[in-house]
């Protein structure tokens, strides 16, 4: 883009990333006021604002394009460099991806251990609700995202990854103190339940498809943890809908139990990410592609 400096895109970058414009002076070595300059001559440059500034700064509309332009340009400059200059890298090249917490806590860990091992990259992983990633990927803010979204956004392709199984468990103890007479809508009404946020549907579509009952109408923790999940239902305070995948050893064991046997929540999950990817983000998606196809129910 010619005249564009890429020392404004930067302080841009830095500004929405740190979340102040002094954590994006520490974090560049320079001034406040030169931050605050630089991001003056983009929005000078462009005719139009990139920032709103509010408290934490947010990029508009314009600059979360800018910062998704940004992120490709430090990928490529990652791929190309270092053969030019025959070094094997230049700096740790900065990726970040949108994941649900429950693929974050069974598989994607696992996926992506090969390149943190072999490849001189730093991972950001944020997380969302599973209907949520897409949107920080359409923002510009991820190169990647796992989301229930089959469809992809213009300029990024979305591959089908496979299902994630929830089975609805509690402890035995805690099946035996509420769930004596069955699961059913009268004895749900008193036994506490958990989700993740307010955003979490899951639990409201198992009470609404199987019981016919809305979720405000029972005990309903939430808890941004999936790990947390498992210690709650282990623990006899609450039941839960838990990965499959995550809790096979407490199943197999008697710690946690089926307490709707039959039944299993399953939805499939999609991997979006940009198209004409290469060097390491094209590296990322083949391990991740890979390692959910062999291991998630197909």
């Amino acid at each position: 883009m010619r005249g564009l400096d890429y020392k404004w895109i930067e302080a841009l970058d830095a500004v929405v990333n740190k979340r102040s414009f002094d954590r994006a002076a520490e974090h560049l070595y320079i001034s406040q006021s030169a931050v605050s300059q630089r991001i003056k001559q983009l929005e000078k440059w462009l005719a139009q604002p990139v920032l709103i500034r509010e408290t934490p700064p947010k990029p508009t509309q314009v600059g979360q394009k800018l910062l998704a332009f940004y992120q490709r340009v430090r990928l490529l400059e990652n791929d190309v460099l270092p053969e030019i200059m025959n070094e094997e890298t230049v700096r740790p090249l900065s990726l970040s991806f949108a994941t649900n917490a429950d693929s974050l806590a069974t598989w994607l860990l696992p996926a992506l251990s090969n390149v943190m091992k072999a490849r001189s990259v730093e991972l950001n992983l944020a997380i969302h609700g599973e209907s949520r990633t897409i949107e920080k990927l359409k923002s510009g803010e991820v190169a990647g995202a796992i989301s229930l979204e089959p469809q992809s956004i213009p300029g990024c392709g979305a591959d089908y990854l496979g299902l994630m199984e929830y089975v609805c468990v509690s402890s035995p103890d805690f099946y035996k103190r509420y769930f004596s007479e069955g699961v059913n809508d009268v004895s749900l009404k008193d036994a506490p339940a958990v989700s993740y946020d307010q955003y979490d549907d899951l639990h409201k579509k198992f009470l609404h498809d199987h019981f016919d009952m809305p979720r405000d109408s029972i005990i309903n923790h939430t808890v941004g943890s999936s790990e947390a999940f498992v210690r709650l239902a282990l623990s006899g305070v609450a039941y839960c809908l838990i990965p499959r995948l995550q809790i096979i050893e407490e199943l197999n064991s008697g710690f946690l139990i089926d307490i709707t046997p039959g039944f299993l929540l399953s939805y499939p999950i999609y991997w979006h990410h940009w198209q004409l990817e290469s060097g390491i983000l094209k590296e990322v998606s083949e391990e991740i592609l890979q390692y959910a196809r062999n291991n998630l129910p197909q």
